[in-house]
């Protein structure tokens, strides 16, 4: 690989978790406005994120130690 590979998955990494965080964010706020179809749809994203961020393979540091 690349020696900015390593860069490239933290940053991908970092993206993920914050596209998790403001998708489980709007969802929340779509539902207490009453907006039950946006909030199903978010949370829906919300899940999608989570599912990938679990199936991607251990950190390079984890697998060190």
């Amino acid at each position: 690989m690349a020696p900015s590979a390593p860069r490239f998955d933290a940053f991908g990494r970092f993206l993920l978790r914050g596209l998790r965080i403001g998708a489980s964010t709007a969802s929340i706020v779509e539902l207490l406005r009453g907006d039950t179809t946006g909030g199903i749809a978010a949370g829906a994203a919300w899940l999608l994120f989570l599912q990938v961020e679990r199936r991607l393979p251990p950190k390079a540091q984890d697998e060190q130690l």
